[in-house]
Protein backbone atom coordinates (compact mmCIF):
# COMPACT_ATOMS: atom_id res chain seq x y z
CA UNK A 1 0.00 0.00 0.00
CA UNK A 2 1.04 3.72 -0.72
CA UNK A 3 0.64 6.57 1.37
CA UNK A 4 0.21 9.37 -0.98
CA UNK A 5 0.48 13.65 0.49
CA UNK A 6 -1.96 15.69 -1.74
CA UNK A 7 -2.13 18.92 -2.38
CA UNK A 8 -4.84 20.13 0.17
CA UNK A 9 -8.46 20.09 -1.55
CA UNK A 10 -10.54 23.73 -2.62
CA UNK A 11 -14.00 22.27 -0.71
CA UNK A 12 -14.73 23.16 2.70
CA UNK A 13 -14.40 20.82 5.39
CA UNK A 14 -17.50 19.49 6.75
CA UNK A 15 -18.76 19.62 10.67
CA UNK A 16 -21.60 17.97 11.64
CA UNK A 17 -24.57 19.03 14.22
CA UNK A 18 -23.78 15.95 15.82
CA UNK A 19 -21.52 13.34 15.79
CA UNK A 20 -22.23 10.33 13.81
CA UNK A 21 -23.98 7.34 15.91
CA UNK A 22 -23.23 4.54 13.91
CA UNK A 23 -23.04 0.88 14.76
CA UNK A 24 -19.22 -0.02 15.63
CA UNK A 25 -19.36 -3.55 15.54
CA UNK A 26 -20.57 -3.26 11.59
CA UNK A 27 -18.20 -4.72 9.11
CA UNK A 28 -17.43 -4.44 5.47
CA UNK A 29 -19.63 -7.35 3.55
CA UNK A 30 -17.55 -9.84 2.90
CA UNK A 31 -14.74 -9.33 5.46
CA UNK A 32 -15.22 -12.02 8.59
CA UNK A 33 -15.59 -9.36 11.74
CA UNK A 34 -13.09 -11.88 13.86
CA UNK A 35 -10.44 -10.83 10.99
CA UNK A 36 -10.84 -7.18 11.56
CA UNK A 37 -8.14 -5.41 13.16
CA UNK A 38 -8.91 -4.52 16.70
CA UNK A 39 -10.21 -1.09 17.78
CA UNK A 40 -11.16 -0.40 21.13
CA UNK A 41 -14.07 -1.93 23.21
CA UNK A 42 -14.55 1.42 24.89
CA UNK A 43 -17.00 2.88 21.97
CA UNK A 44 -19.58 5.31 22.70
CA UNK A 45 -23.01 3.60 22.25
CA UNK A 46 -24.64 4.12 19.08
CA UNK A 47 -27.08 6.86 19.45
CA UNK A 48 -24.38 8.70 22.00
CA UNK A 49 -23.15 12.23 20.89
CA UNK A 50 -19.52 12.98 20.76
CA UNK A 51 -18.81 16.61 20.01
CA UNK A 52 -21.19 19.18 20.72
CA UNK A 53 -23.76 19.88 18.48
CA UNK A 54 -22.01 23.39 17.05
CA UNK A 55 -21.10 25.10 13.46
CA UNK A 56 -17.98 25.25 12.56
CA UNK A 57 -15.57 28.40 13.75
CA UNK A 58 -18.90 28.99 16.24
CA UNK A 59 -17.49 30.69 19.59
CA UNK A 60 -18.97 27.04 20.78
CA UNK A 61 -16.94 25.19 19.09
CA UNK A 62 -14.33 23.01 21.28
CA UNK A 63 -11.01 24.79 20.24
CA UNK A 64 -7.56 22.84 20.27
CA UNK A 65 -4.76 23.98 21.98
CA UNK A 66 -2.73 25.52 19.49
CA UNK A 67 -3.10 25.75 15.78
CA UNK A 68 0.65 24.05 15.79
CA UNK A 69 -0.03 21.15 18.12
CA UNK A 70 -3.11 20.59 16.40
CA UNK A 71 -1.55 20.27 13.12
CA UNK A 72 0.58 17.76 14.65
CA UNK A 73 -2.21 16.15 16.23
CA UNK A 74 -4.41 15.57 13.30
CA UNK A 75 -1.55 14.38 11.40
CA UNK A 76 -1.15 11.52 13.58
CA UNK A 77 -4.59 10.61 13.68
CA UNK A 78 -4.34 10.14 9.58
CA UNK A 79 -0.74 8.53 10.45
CA UNK A 80 -3.03 5.69 12.55
CA UNK A 81 -5.85 6.05 10.59
CA UNK A 82 -4.28 5.02 7.58
CA UNK A 83 -2.18 1.95 9.52
CA UNK A 84 -5.18 0.88 10.57
CA UNK A 85 -6.90 1.04 6.85
CA UNK A 86 -3.67 -0.33 5.44
CA UNK A 87 -4.02 -3.92 7.52
CA UNK A 88 -8.13 -3.88 6.96
CA UNK A 89 -7.08 -3.67 2.73
CA UNK A 90 -5.08 -6.68 3.40
CA UNK A 91 -7.42 -8.91 5.23
CA UNK A 92 -10.02 -8.56 2.62
CA UNK A 93 -7.15 -8.83 -0.42
CA UNK A 94 -8.40 -5.76 -1.99
CA UNK A 95 -6.06 -2.83 -3.68
CA UNK A 96 -5.61 0.85 -2.54
CA UNK A 97 -3.67 4.01 -2.23
CA UNK A 98 -4.07 5.73 1.44
CA UNK A 99 -4.40 9.70 1.06
CA UNK A 100 -4.01 11.61 3.87
CA UNK A 101 -4.83 15.55 4.92
CA UNK A 102 -5.82 17.79 7.30
CA UNK A 103 -8.30 20.66 6.64
CA UNK A 104 -9.50 22.95 8.92
CA UNK A 105 -10.14 21.06 12.11
CA UNK A 106 -10.12 17.68 11.17
CA UNK A 107 -7.99 14.71 9.51
CA UNK A 108 -9.19 13.20 5.77
CA UNK A 109 -8.15 9.85 4.88
CA UNK A 110 -9.07 8.81 1.73
CA UNK A 111 -9.06 4.90 0.13
CA UNK A 112 -8.41 5.46 -3.69
CA UNK A 113 -8.70 2.61 -5.69
CA UNK A 114 -10.96 0.35 -8.13
CA UNK A 115 -13.62 -2.58 -6.57
CA UNK A 116 -13.98 -0.58 -3.56
CA UNK A 117 -17.95 -0.71 -3.68
CA UNK A 118 -18.17 -3.39 -0.84
CA UNK A 119 -16.26 -0.43 1.55
CA UNK A 120 -19.13 1.79 0.47
CA UNK A 121 -22.43 -0.56 0.96
CA UNK A 122 -25.90 0.69 0.03
CA UNK A 123 -25.97 4.77 0.71
CA UNK A 124 -22.45 5.06 2.09
CA UNK A 125 -23.62 2.49 5.15
CA UNK A 126 -20.96 0.41 5.02
CA UNK A 127 -18.43 3.30 4.86
CA UNK A 128 -19.73 5.14 7.66
CA UNK A 129 -19.45 1.89 9.97
CA UNK A 130 -15.47 1.58 8.50
CA UNK A 131 -15.09 5.65 9.53
CA UNK A 132 -16.52 5.23 13.37
CA UNK A 133 -13.95 1.63 13.56
CA UNK A 134 -11.25 3.68 12.01
CA UNK A 135 -11.86 6.33 14.81
CA UNK A 136 -12.04 3.90 17.34
CA UNK A 137 -8.72 2.93 16.20
CA UNK A 138 -7.59 6.53 16.43
CA UNK A 139 -8.98 6.50 20.29
CA UNK A 140 -6.97 3.44 21.53
CA UNK A 141 -3.66 4.53 20.49
CA UNK A 142 -4.23 8.40 21.37
CA UNK A 143 -6.81 8.34 24.20
CA UNK A 144 -8.78 10.83 22.70
CA UNK A 145 -11.96 10.71 20.64
CA UNK A 146 -11.23 11.96 16.67
CA UNK A 147 -13.00 13.91 14.08
CA UNK A 148 -11.58 12.32 11.42
CA UNK A 149 -13.08 12.14 7.71
CA UNK A 150 -13.09 9.21 5.93
CA UNK A 151 -14.06 8.92 2.24
CA UNK A 152 -13.53 5.59 0.11
CA UNK A 153 -13.53 5.30 -3.71
CA UNK A 154 -14.44 9.22 -3.95
CA UNK A 155 -18.17 8.65 -2.48
CA UNK A 156 -18.30 11.15 -0.15
CA UNK A 157 -16.66 13.55 -3.00
CA UNK A 158 -19.59 12.31 -5.17
CA UNK A 159 -22.32 12.60 -2.76
CA UNK A 160 -20.79 16.25 -1.88
CA UNK A 161 -21.82 17.75 -5.37
CA UNK A 162 -25.03 15.72 -5.62
CA UNK A 163 -26.32 17.42 -2.35
CA UNK A 164 -24.56 21.20 -2.72
CA UNK A 165 -26.99 21.05 -5.98
CA UNK A 166 -30.30 20.11 -4.05
CA UNK A 167 -29.60 22.51 -1.21
CA UNK A 168 -29.02 25.20 -3.88
CA UNK A 169 -32.45 24.15 -6.06
CA UNK A 170 -34.93 23.53 -3.04
CA UNK A 171 -33.47 27.21 -1.57
CA UNK A 172 -34.91 28.43 -5.09
CA UNK A 173 -37.85 26.75 -4.37
CA UNK A 174 -38.59 27.88 -1.54
CA UNK A 175 -37.58 31.14 -2.22
CA UNK A 176 -40.17 31.66 -4.98
CA UNK A 177 -42.82 29.81 -2.92
CA UNK A 178 -42.69 31.22 0.34
CA UNK A 179 -43.27 27.88 2.07
CA UNK A 180 -40.88 25.70 3.99
CA UNK A 181 -39.18 22.41 2.77
CA UNK A 182 -38.33 19.19 4.39
CA UNK A 183 -35.75 17.12 3.02
CA UNK A 184 -35.55 13.45 2.93
CA UNK A 185 -33.36 12.17 6.24
CA UNK A 186 -29.89 12.57 6.09
CA UNK A 187 -26.70 11.59 7.83
CA UNK A 188 -24.94 14.77 9.77
CA UNK A 189 -22.49 14.79 7.00
CA UNK A 190 -24.88 14.85 3.95
CA UNK A 191 -26.62 17.71 6.04
CA UNK A 192 -24.17 20.01 6.85
CA UNK A 193 -23.26 19.78 2.77
CA UNK A 194 -26.77 20.91 2.56
CA UNK A 195 -27.16 24.05 5.06
CA UNK A 196 -23.80 25.15 3.90
CA UNK A 197 -25.86 25.24 0.34
CA UNK A 198 -28.58 26.76 1.48
CA UNK A 199 -27.15 29.65 3.63
CA UNK A 200 -24.62 30.38 0.37
CA UNK A 201 -27.92 30.96 -1.60
CA UNK A 202 -29.15 33.27 1.16
CA UNK A 203 -31.86 31.75 3.04
CA UNK A 204 -31.89 29.97 6.53
CA UNK A 205 -31.98 25.91 6.91
CA UNK A 206 -32.28 23.62 9.89
CA UNK A 207 -32.06 20.39 11.16
CA UNK A 208 -34.92 18.81 12.69
CA UNK A 209 -35.92 15.07 13.79
CA UNK A 210 -34.09 12.43 15.92
CA UNK A 211 -31.54 10.64 14.42
CA UNK A 212 -31.57 7.91 12.42
CA UNK A 213 -34.19 10.28 10.63
CA UNK A 214 -33.00 13.75 11.44
CA UNK A 215 -33.72 15.74 8.62
CA UNK A 216 -32.68 19.47 6.93
CA UNK A 217 -35.69 21.96 6.58
CA UNK A 218 -35.12 24.84 4.29
CA UNK A 219 -36.54 28.08 5.91
CA UNK A 220 -38.39 30.97 3.85
CA UNK A 221 -36.93 34.42 4.22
Amino acid sequence: MTQNQPEPPNDTGDTVDRADAIDGNAAPSGVATDTLPAASTDAAQPGESSEPAVAAGSPDEPARASSGSASVDLEREGEIAADYLEELLDIADLDGDIDMDVERDRALVSVVGDDLDDLVGREGSVLEALQELTRLAVLTATGHRSRLMLDVGGYRAGRRAVLSELGRTTAETVRESGKKARLAAMTPFERKIVHDAVAAAGLRSESEGEEPHRSVVVLPA
